[in-house]
């Protein structure tokens, strides 16, 4: 109890309301209907740098002394965390300085800028900006405000727990929180522990960044060798000290989301509030309903927090793109039919009223067709199995791609025909810190080496860009190359056995 009591007193007494407001919990009602349970949305997307980061930011800085105040702050951020310490240290009239990777897109750098900070763009991801930032912490005597791993950043997050329950007056179910480095879930897990003890308090975290769910899962505070940065909020290879030390006494457990359920969730939030919430913000939202899925939970009070609206705009279209996926709405999938009159108008047949949301096809040979095609569902997982089945029993060979990233990131885009002209093709996904010239970069060192043969690339106004590269290298050379790959530095994946690509790219003399 040591631990609760010393949390609630410092979130009790918080200096937060100087700078963030005290945000509303908003109903749900569309979702509320569809899960049969009342759901609501904290939405600290409402916040004046539109995340909750501005709340630990401005509570640490209250907690220094005047003498340190007036050597300025300093952090490493890529976004939320630099934007919430920049006009927390305007508001008290000290210098800020923010170290972010050069990869930080540009609308988070004029966010940052325009709140009167100095900005130093260092090293290509958050860790290189991070070690540059402590080194000019010490050589420029100025206090480094650690985003997530620091008790008065934790107590000022916990300060969106209190506001909670001054909002409510039936007892909370369960709460959702997201998670990255855990300064959020912290604050929350021990306020909620210390005043409504029977509420569940759960994390959410993209499957691709489980840092937090790991290290629960092995009791000790892992390093993740990747995360996926699609939800950029909350991808943190490691979570902080502190509120992993929280976490282990006081969050009930980690459900871990998919990027088109976080999609989803991002649509769910759109249509009960018509905001639009970043990736990471609407993480708890894709948790509440995979919860009420899993338990078959109805009449309960679920909280889920919006913790953050800052996203580029050009990021819509993959969001919308792959939202009905994460809904269970759509499934894709890869058919071959016979390359004759009539076959289609058969394929259709089997697939009855329901839409057909996508079509790609080209004529390869005589004989067969691969067609990708989406497929419009009211009834979710259940209702695609039976129409595989149904295709199945026609004659049909069906390959469910609903969750095949590569072929919904780049083939779906490529539908062209095969390359049966191509020898020893393998194929990788790749990818790399997004800059100018970055492509350039990226084709300069892989074309000097080896033959390209095939090339999509993808950005979604991210902080990466996404490739799929195919290379002609024979088997012998495979080594070699991946050797090679490492030394680049960027993350990559081997997608040559993909069936995706054999059904639609590759030599159709190598069938999946």
């Amino acid at each position: 109890m040591a631990m609760l009591n010393k949390y609630v007193e410092k979130i009790e007494n918080s200096s937060v309301y100087d700078v963030a407001i005290k945000t509303p919990l908003d109903a749900m009602p569309a979702l509320s209907k569809r899960l049969h349970n009342e759901i609501l949305l904290k939405r600290e997307d409402l916040q004046p740098v539109f995340s909750f980061k501005l709340r630990g930011a401005y509570n640490k800085l209250a907690s220094l002394p005047q003498d340190r105040l007036q050597k300025g702050v300093i952090t490493a951020s890529a976004g939320n965390h630099a934007q919430g310490l920049a006009l927390a240290a305007q508001k008290k009239g000290i210098e800020a300085l923010i170290v972010m990777p050069t990869t930080t897109p540009a609308i988070k750098v004029n966010s940052v800028r325009e709140n009167g900070a100095q900005i130093i763009l260092h090293g290509d991801t958050y860790d290189e900006a991070y070690e540059h930032a402590h080194q000019l912490a010490s050589e420029r005597h100025m206090t480094f405000v650690h985003p997530f791993d620091d008790e008065d950043v934790i107590a000022g997050q916990g300060t969106v727990a209190m506001e909670i329950l001054q909002q409510t007056t039936r007892p909370i179910d369960a709460i959702f929180v997201p998670v990255g480095g855990g300064g959020l879930i912290a604050g929350v897990a021990a306020y909620f522990k210390a005043k409504s003890p029977t509420t569940r308090v759960i994390g959410v975290e993209p499957e691709d960044a489980p840092s937090m769910h790991h290290a629960l899962a092995k009791n000790d505070r892992v390093v993740l060798d990747q995360v996926g940065i699609f939800a950029d909020g909350v991808a943190v290879r490691q979570v902080g000290a502190e509120p992993f030390r929280v976490a282990q006494h006081y969050v009930d457990e980690i459900i871990l989301v998919t990027t088109d359920e976080i999609c989803a969730g991002i649509k769910d939030i759109f249509d009960d509030t018509r905001s639009i919430a970043e990736p990471a913000g609407a993480l708890a939202v894709a948790g509440l309903k995979k919860y009420v899925a899993r338990e078959k939970a109805h009449d309960q009070q679920l909280v889920a927090i919006d913790s953050g609206a800052n996203i580029n705009f050009d990021r819509l279209r993959h969001v919308a793109e792959r939202a009905e996926v994460g809904e269970q709405r759509e499934a894709l999938f890869a058919v071959t039919i016979p390359e004759q009159a009539g076959s289609f108008l058969k394929f259709c047949e089997l697939i009855g009223k329901r839409s057909i949301t996508e079509f790609n096809y080209r004529y390869a040979d005589e004989r067969n067709a691969h067609i990708f095609v989406g497929i419009e569902l009211s009834r979710g997982a259940k209702e695609k199995n039976a129409l595989i089945d149904r295709l199945t029993h026609g004659d049909y060979d069906v390959t469910d791609i609903t969750d095949n990233e590569t072929a919904k990131m780049h083939i779906r885009h490529m539908v062209g025909g095969h390359a049966e002209s191509i020898n020893d093709e393998v194929l990788f996904r790749f990818q790399f810190p997004e800059r100018p010239g970055a492509l350039l970069k990226f084709l300069t060192h892989i074309g000097q080496h080896w033959n390209i043969s095939l090339f999509h690339y993808r950005n979604h106004g991210a902080a990466y860009g996404r490739v799929l590269v195919g290379l002609q290298a024979h088997a012998s050379e495979h080594l070699k190359l991946m050797e090679y790959f490492d030394s680049l530095g960027y993350d990559y994946w081997k997608e040559d056995d993909n069936p995706a690509y054999r059904l639609f790219l590759g030599k159709e003399s190598n069938p999946p």
